[in-house]
């Protein structure tokens, strides 16, 4: 019998997939490992089009964002998911032999997606306490072994939580013109103050990439955007699926942008951020002791705290044990024994410090 898996590209034999959320799975009752909101609002949708393909880049969904980010419409591009985007970006201005720059511990999708389109990855070395600035950047772009194209840095980071400074962005895009910058704001709307995209008409290297997975509830419709300089939008357009956004995503995601979708997630954000911060005094409590529990509690600017513990996979374990999914970064580069937590609802916040306090020895 013919051994199929051998047809395939040898990068594909040889890939590691993403390990997303729902592909690690795991049986419970409380979900807190993949950043997701507690609960969606209730939408509604016309399904009397739906023998019709819907619109590439539907105008009210385009329109929306580009009024929600202050850009003009043809500085923005709907995408599935912002996942999408970034394999937009490859796709788009990758040659083979070509690739990018990340900065590990990262979201693991960009390494990815390079991997599947043939680009090559190069890893920047972080600082010292997880450190990301000009320097390390650049130092990695001159000693990468070929033409890098792009750079991904995601803020707030992921797991880190962390925000990359503005300066050192704007030192960056100055100092290497012919280098793409994408700054993935997945969770920017936890700390809407940080975003880059004001950034965008004074520099057209800028990529800013935002979902509606987080702050918005919405990761079950998986729309995302890629907002940066018309000519990049243009050429990334010429590249993505001629209807990437089904009409009842594109009528969803038109709800949520407006006014009062936007209220809600305001309402939702300010929230999340009261949780997270009386999440994060809990934790303080098992830094103490002859045996503590916590050894680190990572700052956070988004809806999830990163803490490292004494003994990781003993928590994660007796977690799993309650019904309680969070995510071990266990086997990452520096980041052995810590684990993330989600936001979830207070009861489901309570849940996971009653599993800890019973482990304190």
């Amino acid at each position: 019998m013919t051994d199929l898996t051998k047809l395939a590209c040898k990068h594909v034999q040889e890939l590691e997939p993403y390990q997303s959320a729902r592909r690690i799975g795991g049986h419970g009752h409380t979900f807190l490992n993949a950043n997701e909101a507690p609960k969606s609002e209730f939408y509604i949708f016309n399904s009397t089009t739906l023998n019709r393909y819907p619109d590439c880049q539907p105008f009210e969904v385009v329109q929306a964002m580009a009024d929600y980010v202050g850009l003009r419409r043809d500085q923005v591009l709907v995408t599935r998911g912002s996942d999408e985007a970034i394999g937009l970006i490859i796709r788009t201005f990758c040659e083979v032999g070509e690739g990018i720059v990340v900065a590990p511990p990262t979201y693991g999708m960009y390494e990815i997606a390079a991997t599947t389109n043939r680009a090559q990855t190069f890893y920047a070395t972080r600082k010292p306490g997880f450190v990301l600035d000009y320097e390390v950047i650049a130092t990695a772009l001159k000693a990468a072994p070929f033409k890098v194209k792009a750079v991904f840095i995601d803020s707030p980071a992921n797991p880190l939580g962390q925000l990359f400074d503005h300066a050192e962005l704007k030192r960056l895009l100055t100092d290497f013109p012919e280098v793409l910058f994408v700054m993935d704001e997945a969770y920017i709307e936890f700390k809407p103050e940080a975003t880059t995209v004001g950034l965008i008409n004074d520099y057209p290297n800028l990529i800013v990439t935002r979902t509606l997975s987080k702050a918005f509830a919405l990761a079950g419709i998986r729309c995302g955007f890629a907002l940066a300089h018309p000519d990049i939008i243009a050429l990334m357009t010429k590249v993505i699926d001629p209807y990437p956004i089904p009409d009842p995503v594109a009528q969803i995601a038109k709800q949520a942008l407006a006014r009062g979708g936007i209220e809600l997630m305001h309402e939702r954000v300010a929230k999340t951020v009261e949780l997270r911060a009386k999440f994060e005094h809990s934790l303080q409590d098992l830094m103490t002791g002859a045996n503590p529990l916590v050894k680190r509690i990572y700052p956070s600017c988004a809806n999830y705290v990163l803490i490292e513990f004494n003994d990781g996979p003993k928590v994660f374990n007796a977690m799993v044990q309650k019904g309680i999914i969070l995510r071990s970064f266990e086997t990452k580069p520096g980041l052995k024994n810590c684990i993330r937590v989600s936001i979830g609802t207070p009861e489901e916040l309570d849940e996971v410090m009653r599993t800890l306090t019973s482990l304190v020895e």
